[in-house]
């Protein structure tokens, strides 16, 4: 259901930080030393000072290039918002430099689009799990990592230093909660195992011409709006009920914008409007996934059926 897009190295960058941080009982997060890396690592960020410019943005000042083996990071400040926790949607505003002579590369602020992401070692890297979990929204943090998309220059692996700031933190469901809703008899029949995954029995018919929008679970949230980030589980079937994805199968729940270039138009159109905690199923057509190139073990012209938990928005 995902559009590809070009920062999507610098997302994984964040998904594959690895930092370690310590929680005591009462939510509080005291890390505020360098973690993983080795002592190298762990001084090269510690000379990264974070300052302001004057809008108010991040900006890193650092003498020298940094290279490092391995990812690091340090908290620089906790926040005094909500407390993040395991399983949490959480939403960050990050600024991304070259580590070579700081040069900027990224900037969710200047793109006015915040990421969105769920605190799980399923989506993230646990020792950085470990350091979110007991944060506060507003917390700022310094990350370190090798360029995933591995640039070298002499030898060295392209380092990138990030600053990230916690903006937001959303409880998330573990599945659809809400009133059922009987669908059409002329959809694919699903069922749910006891963990809430879903099945599908495939119907022996030609595929609808249009989008169809099916509410099998309706939530008492509040409704998603038009471009709002979701968090949801999901499983994908073509037309003839061969699964070709599933969050599931994966163990965990992933955040996405319901926007044109961010999802495919099947989702964007036919998610917006559900409460959260509905579980939806989505007829889509070609035109409306992945047309007629196709995706992976998607073909080109393929209708797709998607059975849709949303279980956060913002």
């Amino acid at each position: 259901m995902l559009n590809l897009s070009k920062k999507a190295a610098v997302l994984g960058a964040l998904a594959a930080l690895v930092l370690a941080g310590c929680s005591d009982a009462e939510g509080t997060n005291e890390a505020t030393g360098a973690t993983a890396g080795t002592d190298a690592d762990i001084a090269a960020i510690a000379g990264v000072t974070w300052t302001q410019n004057d809008a108010g943005l991040p900006e890193l000042e650092f003498e020298g290039p940094i290279n490092v083996s391995a990812t690091v990071g340090r908290v620089v400040a906790d926040g005094d918002g909500d407390v993040v926790e395991l399983g949490d949607s959480i939403t960050i505003d990050y600024v991304v430099v070259d580590g070579l002579d700081g040069a900027p590369v990224y900037s969710t602020y200047t793109a006015g689009t915040p990421e969105t992401l769920t605190v799980s070692e399923e989506m993230l890297d646990p020792l950085l799990v470990e350091l979110l979990v007991g944060l506060r929204v507003g917390a700022s943090l310094i990350y370190a990592a090798v360029d995933p998309a591995g640039a070298v220059d002499g030898g060295i692996a392209q380092t990138i230093v990030m600053a990230v700031s916690v903006q937001s933190t959303t409880t998330v469901l573990a599945r659809a909660e809400g009133a059922p809703v009987e669908p059409a008899a002329d959809l694919p029949a699903v069922t749910l195992a006891e963990s809430g995954a879903p099945s599908l029995t495939p119907v022996d018919a030609e595929p609808p011409a249009g989008l169809v929008v099916q509410r099998l679970i309706e939530g008492e949230g509040s409704p998603v709006a038009a471009g709002a980030t979701i968090t949801a589980h999901y499983t994908g079937w073509l037309w003839n009920g061969e699964q070709f994805d599933s969050s599931w199968d994966r163990g965990a729940p992933f955040s996405i914008a319901l926007s044109p270039g961010a999802v495919i138009d099947g989702w964007s159109q036919g998610l917006v409007g559900h409460p959260i905690g509905s579980q939806v199923l989505l007829v889509i057509p070609a035109e409306l996934g992945y047309g007629d190139v196709g995706s992976g073990s998607i073909p080109p012209g393929a209708t797709l059926i998607f059975v849709v938990d949303i279980l956060a928005a913002g």
